[in-house]
């Protein structure tokens, strides 16, 4: 193991809160910790702000009285950039600016020892730009937390493409020794977190964008049926409208404006409005005194209705294929009858003729509905549905029926494309897919910076083989279709994986 010895001092320039929860992280890993920020007071108030924390986690037995007092007088402001000298890890948190950024490293450079470690926590500048301003453009690497720095245990190690390897393997083993979790990745624009994680966002904004489903009712999809910790709409209230927004334009840009990063015309107006999220006191939802002003915003949720006595299952459902056994624990008679010539998928039909298709990307060309993928369908407490032209409202009624007979609350969205959890996922496989085949990252890397990072229910390449990488590549093929602008076209490592499975399948 490289990890920087604990005896070393590692220093933290930038002073706000990602720098004092980096410098919280090396001090309880035992390192000596220099906080550096160029506003006059910032530094010493910053090293009072890490102690307080200190002082709480005492006082809650997370840490020992013994561990607590050594790590205090471990813990210094520094008045000088060269009061830098002595570190051997040196962790850069300012202001994303890459000017700003290539002068502090360009100073550093002539102030530390030549074995020390330089490192960026930047989240949306290029590592490789960075290290450009430095002799040796190797001795640089990226090391982006996740705020808060602390508590969550993802740390993405980016190597420029002037990196040293034995600086990334250092930098891996620091994070590791820090009881982080590091994943490695090349220079990409996003990261990995960032560069995956865009079409979590971007579908939900154009389900509401076609005006398929309201934002709450979108966010309890996504969770309910998805698993994912919080929708959509919620968290980029959380993380702030216009810093999502300015990440994915940012993103979209250094990928030369590619559709499948394009950036929301809603949340665009969104930020222009002022509506920034929580710290504006209303983004997409209202908070605080708007909210005490207003109505709570709930998930639109279907009416009781009766379940049907009996339902008939043509052919196979493919990644709803647990429906039919939890139909029969209902209590709900499930009769079988293979798929009709030329049908799509399978289908659940209703007694009175209406089938009911899970989400593929394609409307049906006759009265049909559709329903949403869920990740477990039997852990899901909520499903949508979406019913095309010319359905009865009696057929919906029973459709929304018998999801409710499985303990289910049931949206009715608008019938559009692959709805929400199907897209979603769909996009997120393949966005996963293609950054693994350009060699950003490995499989498990990637799906580790998801979980971890993002805190999704699964890594997406985890999750494409759960439901098939067929299923997606054919779910986006009919996306293209529907939305020819190339936003949706399967990447090409998603089509050759695809291909490989149905040719073992028929084998």
């Amino acid at each position: 193991m490289t990890a920087v010895d604990r005896s070393s001092a590692v220093a933290v320039v930038g002073a706000g809160t990602m720098g004092q929860g980096i410098a919280q992280v090396a001090l309880v890993a035992g390192h000596p910790v220099l906080l550096f920020d160029a506003v006059p007071g910032r530094a010493e108030a910053a090293v009072d702000a890490v102690a307080g924390r200190l002082d709480r986690l005492a006082a809650k037995g997370r840490i020992g009285a013994s561990e607590h007092k050594a790590a205090l007088a471990r813990l210094a402001a520094a008045d000088r950039l060269a009061d830098l000298a002595p570190a051997a890890l040196v962790v850069e948190a300012v202001v994303e600016d890459l000017a700003v950024k290539q002068r502090l490293f360009a100073e550093l450079e002539d102030i530390v020892a030549a074995d020390c470690l330089l490192a960026t926590n930047t989240s949306s500048l290029s590592v490789t730009a960075v290290a450009a301003a430095l002799r040796r453009p190797g001795r640089l690497v990226g090391m982006h937390f996740f705020n808060p720095a602390p508590l969550l245990p993802l740390v993405e190690v980016v190597a420029g493409a002037a990196g040293d390897a034995q600086a990334v393997t250092t930098a891996c083993d620091t994070a590791a020794a820090w009881d982080k979790v590091p994943v490695r990745c090349t220079d990409t624009p996003g990261f990995l977190v960032n560069r995956v994680a865009r079409p979590f966002y971007a579908e939900a904004l154009r389900v509401y964008e076609e005006r398929a489903a309201d934002p709450a009712t979108v966010d309890a999809l996504l969770r309910e049926s998805g698993g994912f910790a919080m929708g959509a709409f919620e968290l980029t209230d959380l993380i702030g409208q216009d810093v999502n927004e300015a990440v994915t334009r940012s993103v979209w840009e250094a990928f030369g404006r590619d559709p499948k990063f394009a950036p929301s015309l809603a949340q665009r107006r969104l930020v222009e409005s002022g509506r920034l999220g929580r710290k504006s006191g209303r983004g997409w939802y209202p908070y605080g005194d708007e909210r005490a002003h207003g109505d709570a915003v709930q998930p639109h949720t279907a009416e009781p209705a009766m379940a049907p006595g009996y339902v008939t299952v043509r052919g196979t459902l493919g990644p709803a294929g647990a429906l039919p056994g939890l139909l029969r624990e209902a209590r709900i008679e499930v009769r079988e009858e293979p798929a009709a010539p030329g049908e799509r998928t399978g289908a659940i039909v209703l007694p009175g003729g209406t089938p009911l298709h899970l989400a593929d990307g394609r409307l049906p060309g006759a009265p049909a509905i559709q329903f949403d993928l869920a990740l477990d369908y039997r852990a899901a407490g909520r499903i949508a549905i979406a019913p095309s032209a010319g359905v009865h409202a009696d057929a919906v009624a029973e459709a929304t029926g018998l999801f409710q007979a499985l303990g289910k609350e049931v949206s009715v969205v608008r019938d559009v494309p692959g709805m929400v959890v199907a897209r979603t996922a769909a996009m997120l496989v393949d966005f996963a897919l293609d950054t693994v085949a350009r060699e950003v990252a490995t499989p498990q890397d990637v799906d580790t910076a998801m979980r971890l990072g993002v805190n999704y229910p699964l890594g997406p390449l985890e999750w494409g083989e759960r439901v098939s990488l067929t299923y997606v590549r054919d779910l986006l093929d009919a996306l293209h279709v529907w939305y020819p602008s190339g936003r949706y076209a399967p990447c090409p490592e998603l089509r050759r994986r695809a291909a490989r499975s149905e040719d073992v399948i028929s084998s």
